[in-house]
Order: structure tokens, then sequence, then C-alpha cells
């Protein structure tokens, strides 16, 4: 038997890490997903429990860990505990380099 899985797209969205899977989509075939230290270039590429995903987000680089598959988009805090931050960018927003 094999372990469970599911398409990043879905899983991004589900998480709630981008608010649409139409963005999720966009996102993965964009190239810049990381999934498990390879580069991602299609949306169904298939994430499981253990999976670590790396990508650019509003600025910033996010490095997670999937801890469990979701079954729905839920609310946020279901969503939160969907993956573990593995890589946090600066402490607060207000921490921005002066240019």
């Amino acid at each position: 038997m094999t372990d469970p899985a599911m398409r990043i797209d879905r899983f991004l969205w589900f998480a709630r890490l981008v608010k649409t899977r139409g963005g999720a989509q966009e996102m993965a075939e964009a190239g810049t997903l990381r999934l498990d230290g390879r580069r991602i270039e299609r949306s169904s590429a298939q994430v499981r429990v253990g999976s670590i995903i790396a990508f650019p987000l509003r600025g910033r680089v996010r490095v997670l860990r999937v801890e469990a598959l979701p079954h729905r988009r839920g609310p946020a805090p279901e969503a939160a505990a969907l993956y573990q931050e593995l890589l946090t960018g600066p402490a607060s927003s207000a921490e921005k380099p002066e240019i």
C-alpha cells in the first residue's frame, strides 16, 4: 500500500497558503516551488506527510514540512495545523530594510 498523497496545488489551497486553487496552479507551473529539494513545474506533483515545500510568498521564502493532508479547506486554525514552518522570515513586518 502506498502513502496517501495529494496534488500540491490542492494542498496549498486547502492549507490557505494561497487564496485560490488557480493561484496555486500558477505558482507551481511558474517553477518557483521546491518539493523535497526538487524544482516543481507542474501542479499535479504529489505531496505526502513529511514532504518539505519551499516557495517565495509575499516577499519572503517559506519552508514548510507537511504534517497532515487535509480533507477540506477548513478555517485558518485547522489549516495551520497541516504544516510546520521550518524557516521564518523577519520577526515582524516592521523590520523592513530601508532603501
